[in-house]
């Protein structure tokens, strides 16, 4: 009978993400077959599964952690923000409806039951389930028809483990006063803590740990010390992308402009570690270096809007100056659609219908059609020749003067579009520089120098490290004493 356990956190941005992940790899390299499961998750970083929905970023990573491929069950319930006070409700990989943040939360216990369906046919795959929560239990007014953290958890009869970050600071008060507001009976749901991101020697905090078991009465299972090489997987929450707005010395120089909306920005996770790259991510008022060699703008949630975003901040002006210098310009999806003369949005799909001016910088223009594109492909770089494992993830269609030079071939069709000079690309696939291949061609072609380590071993290099953090910092035998069997 397969078995779960649940990590609820005090905040949001403890860590949950990566002890998922870390958790799923060091059960897995311990023979057990493990499933990631959030039951519901907010962010525009998604991932395209094997069967042919989308799922939160997070819990792809944590499905490779597991060794397994991501389906759609592994989150059930993803909200894509499109404005301030709405989100696109994606259930079970598809899309189901759009709404305003008030009728979802009136509306949050009518998608119960799918999350349950995806939870007990994972438990069919598998020996253990380790369950994400999202924010913190402590949100106690949102308990009412939660179906994320407390209320899932009493729907499935799973219990939860409670982490702190310990380096915010207040770790004590955080995890004593969670158990403070919440109800006896959540409270009770709750085997024991977890103490993450500790900077220093964790044996000074021994008196610290003393003090949460007394408040709490639950066993601390470890003080987990701050992971470094966590900076190499990618980020769920685009608030990573504020933390380092700089990272990498490489003399070749990448700039992105940082969209309210921004998307599937894990595009940009590869050319991070590359040794030739230093990759800036662009803040509002801040000015495009006249040294940047390649501007990226990435995929967006909300197109038109983060278009107009981008003109209020100037770069507009300074992208067209940067390509007058000779200087790159690479779109990835909405990008894509920017960078064209028109986007269409007759339909009213992302706000109030009409047509918006894109940045003129490609002879295409763009159709915002209901319709999602969900692929994951093979493609052919045309200028390279070099194969891209990819996705597609995006409404629209794009068409115009400049298709006529693809950016690449899927299945013998054309995709994307590339100026006369060469200087101003567009494709509508995610994830091309994950493919070494192509991504050190692509550099090198740009005048980038480039490393020989392979992504993707980087990544399985970097799991089976935090594999190992896991097993030398928790007690990995009691936690799994304390899953309880999925009824």
């Amino acid at each position: 009978m397969a078995r779960a356990i649940m990590l609820m956190g005090t905040g949001s941005d403890v860590g949950k993400s990566l002890l998922c992940a870390g958790l799923a790899r060091a059960y897995t390299l311990r023979g057990l077959k493990v499933r990631p499961f959030k039951p519901q998750n907010m962010s525009n970083n998604a991932a395209v599964t094997i069967d042919g929905g989308e799922i939160g970023r997070a819990q792809a990573l944590q499905a490779l952690a597991a060794k397994v491929d991501p389906t759609v069950h592994m989150n059930p319930v993803l909200l894509k923000p499109e404005s301030g006070t709405g989100a696109q409700i994606i259930v079970q990989g598809k899309r189901a409806a759009t709404m305003s943040a008030r009728d979802y939360f009136r509306r949050r216990l009518d998608y119960l039951p799918a999350v349950l369906d995806s939870f007990h046919k994972l438990a069919e795959q598998c020996d253990l389930i380790i369950v994400e929560g999202a924010g913190s239990p402590a949100e106690t007014n949102l308990r009412d028809g939660d179906i994320a953290n407390m209320g899932f958890a009493t729907a499935a009869s799973i219990p939860a483990l409670l982490v702190g970050d310990i380096h915010r600071g207040g770790v004590i008060a955080s995890i004593a006063g969670t158990f403070n507001v919440i109800s006896t009976e959540d409270a009770a749901r709750i085997k024991g803590t977890i103490i993450n991101n500790f900077h220093g020697d964790p044996s000074l905090f021994e008196e610290g740990l003393r003090l949460i078991e007394l408040h709490t009465k639950r066993p601390c299972l470890g003080v987990v010390p701050h992971f470094h090489e966590a900076r190499k997987l990618p980020a769920e929450d685009a608030l990573a992308l504020e933390k380092a707005a700089t990272t990498g010395t490489g003399n070749f120089r990448i700039c992105v402009p940082r969209l309210p909306r921004i998307a599937n920005f894990d595009d940009l996770d590869p050319l991070k570690l590359e040794p030739g790259v230093t990759l800036t991510m662009l803040q509002a008022g801040d000015v495009l270096p006249a040294d940047t060699d390649l501007v990226i703008l990435p995929g967006s949630k909300s197109t038109i809007a983060d278009l107009n975003f981008l003109k209020e901040q100037g770069w507009h002006i300074d992208i067209a100056a940067h390509v007058r210098r000779g200087g790159k310009v690479l779109g990835i999806c909405g990008g894509y659609q920017m960078l064209g003369r028109l986007i269409h949005d007759t339909q009213g799909l992302e706000g109030k219908a009409g047509t918006a001016e894109g940045l003129g910088l490609l002879n295409v223009e763009t159709e915002l059609l209901p319709e999602k594109t969900l692929n994951r492909v093979t493609a052919r770089h045309v200028q390279s020749g070099t194969a891209m494992e990819t996705y597609e993830i995006h409404l629209g269609r794009t068409h115009g003067p400049d298709a006529v030079r693809p950016f690449a071939t899927v299945d013998g069709r054309s995709e994307g579009a590339i100026s006369p000079d060469a200087r101003v690309m567009g494709t509508y696939l995610h994830g091309t520089f994950t493919s070494d291949n192509f991504r050190r061609a692509f550099l090198s072609q740009h005048g980038a120098e480039t490393g020989e380590d392979s992504y993707a071993h980087i990544i399985e290099e970097t799991l089976d490290a935090l594999a190992a953090h896991m097993e030398k910092s928790l007690d990995l035998d009691r936690l799994l004493s304390l899953a309880g069997p999925i009824i």
